[in-house]
């Protein structure tokens, strides 16, 4: 386990030196604010809570920016520092190479956990200050989307290193995982949508719509964010909650799900190459 903690310290203090872990949180604390300031106004025209809206378009937000910022942070941990000559004489030390894939992803979901939490505290406080606070249940509410986006990051950061595990260059490590962000995040929902179009009304068979959807860990991210209460009516998707059969349990086991499968296969894959 000191192994494991001591990798995840060096990830992080490579993070800090390249101004990983500045840029993201300071990026996402503008955009969150933004999205406060902004999309606070129409609230009194649709009826919604300040902390609804909010949660909406931190929610859309994050759907966007958390995986792109996974991805960049994860596609080389491991074909980087092979490129590099840094893995040889990390593999040296008496450290095992699952190790070394644990401590890394857990440094980098440091990061991810930092920037997130402080830059969407940011608008939190925001909100505070400008009376938008609605009570227990809409905080919880915001601090559950907030640690289901860190889970969002997890689950791109253990692809990215599956990608990573798997690729010989850099170069090519990055354009496959940008390929995996623009699928699950705009091609594979345009196709969904066109499918249900091209059905024109007829119902799908009984589940095949639930497993669509837990198959791409945004969706699942959505759905668990923005199927209930008052964001739901805002985002449209109660209607799609009220037909499916996913709890929040079942969404949030898919998301550990897509963490814990990646993950374990680029530990698996790294393994077996020779370095």
């Amino acid at each position: 386990m000191s192994n494991i903690l001591i990798i995840a310290g060096k990830e992080i203090r490579e993070g800090m030196r390249n101004r990983w872990v500045l840029a993201t949180t300071l990026l996402l604390a503008m955009l969150a604010l933004t999205l406060t300031f902004l999309g606070s106004a129409p609230t009194g025209n649709v009826g919604a809570s300040r902390m609804d809206v909010v949660i909406v378009s931190l929610s859309s937000l994050t759907i966007f920016l958390v995986p792109l910022i996974a991805l960049l942070i994860s596609h080389d941990a491991i074909v980087g520092e092979v490129e590099r000559g840094t893995m040889l004489l990390l593999l040296a030390y008496p450290v095992g190479r699952s190790q070394i894939v644990l401590g890394k992803f857990l440094g980098h979901i440091a990061i991810l956990c930092f920037a997130t939490t402080c830059g969407y505290g940011t608008a939190a406080l925001a909100l505070a200050l400008m009376g938008g606070a609605t009570g227990l249940e809409g905080w919880l509410s915001f601090i559950s989307m907030t640690a289901s986006s860190v889970l969002l990051g997890a689950v791109f950061v253990a692809i990215g290193y599956l990608v990573s595990a798997l690729s010989s260059e850099r170069s090519t490590a990055g354009g496959v995982t940008i390929g995996i962000w623009l699928f699950f995040v705009l091609i594979y929902d345009m196709a969904l949508l066109g499918g249900l179009v091209a059905a024109q009304g007829r119902s799908l068979p009984g589940g095949l719509l639930d497993f669509l959807l837990l198959a791409n860990p945004t969706d699942a991210y959505r759905l668990l964010n923005l199927g209930s209460g008052g964001a739901a009516a805002l985002s449209g998707m109660g209607g799609l909650a009220k037909n499916s059969i996913l709890t929040g349990g079942v969404l949030l086991a898919a998301l550990c799900a897509w963490t814990g499968v990646p993950l374990g296969l680029a530990s698996l894959f790294f393994s077996r190459r020779d370095v």
